[in-house]
């Protein structure tokens, strides 16, 4: 049974409730083996899941934790990240990993391996896909491009970039479906105008598109086309603006179709997900996890 997705939200309200929770929440790593994978069950299409998105942004190569003149201390970097994503894999069977962009620069760790060992991890992780940040063109588009070349575990994807004469043409996608158990979940990402972000000589040939026009576009293929039980939308926009700039609330009120619009760029640190009335009068949320690894989005659906 479909119900109108504001009615869902209600009698589900706490599944659908989302937080970020601080990284220093646990201690030592946790290693896991082959065995913790959960097998789905056999399922009716029409049995509904509890879906768990994990979603972090700007992680500015931050490998280690805050060094100790830092306000933020011992927190951060990927092995107290990956200690909360494990344990989270372990417990529910059902997870989505998402990236929001800016995985590169902000320490010497990218200015000396230009974003291997970040995007190594991001594969060790098993994210199912990221969109690109501003920074991650800081070496120009064919240094992005040669990165995904060599990680092509790293699902880069992008519905508001026009690609076609660059480097990027055939290693970023507008959207991504994935498989869980046995519902379809469309993803597609959208990126900031590079208007005095990025210098036009780092990325000859890209051309940016309204995020708007190409989102609706996306999410009605994924909907209507391609049938998606539910469609989350990875953005590097912004939390919110106080201008005409478009961000991650705006996009969420002007279109239709989104479950959740997870994002980056402005390092919001939200206590839980925002609730927008998108353009059909439906509940859309919209969340972001500060940045450097130092918390962990997550959102919690019944699908």
């Amino acid at each position: 049974m479909s119900l109108d997705r504001k009615k869902f939200l209600q009698q589900l309200g706490i599944l659908a409730a989302g937080a970020t929770l601080p990284i220093d929440v646990l201690g030592e790593w946790v290693s896991h083996t082959q065995n913790d994978l959960h097998l789905p069950k056999l399922h009716h299409k029409n049995e509904p899941i509890e879906l768990l998105l994990l979603h972090t942004n700007d992680f500015h190569s931050r490998i280690e934790p805050f060094p100790s003149n830092h306000p933020m201390a011992g927190k951060g970097g990927i092995a107290n990240l990956a200690t909360l994503i494990k344990q989270l894999k372990a417990s529910h069977p059902h997870v989505l990993l998402l990236d929001c962009g800016d995985v590169f620069q902000g320490t010497p760790y990218f200015n000396f391996f230009g974003g291997q060992i970040e995007y190594q991890w991001m594969q060790n992780m098993g994210y199912h896909a990221t969109t690109m940040g501003n920074h991650d063109f800081d070496n120009g588009i064919q240094h992005l491009a040669n990165m995904l070349e060599k990680n092509p575990g790293i699902h880069m994807i992008n519905c508001n970039y026009q690609l076609q004469n660059t480097p990027l043409k055939e290693l970023v996608k507008p959207h991504k479906i994935i498989q869980i158990a046995h519902k379809k979940i469309g993803i597609t990402g959208v990126g900031i105008s590079p208007e005095n972000l990025i210098l036009e000589r780092m990325i000859p040939g890209l051309k940016y598109q309204d995020p708007v026009i190409q989102v609706q576009k996306t999410v009605d293929y994924l909907k209507n086309v391609e049938h998606c039980d539910a469609v989350f939308v990875i953005s590097h926009l912004g939390y919110k603006y106080d201008t005409n700039q478009i961000d991650d609330l705006k996009l969420a009120a002007q279109t239709h179709g989104i479950t959740a619009i997870v994002g980056g760029h402005t390092h919001t640190f939200l206590e839980k997900a925002t609730e927008v009335t998108n353009a059909k009068g439906q509940t859309v949320l919209v969340n972001q996890a500060g940045w450097g690894g130092l918390m962990l989005g997550q959102l919690r659906f019944s699908i």
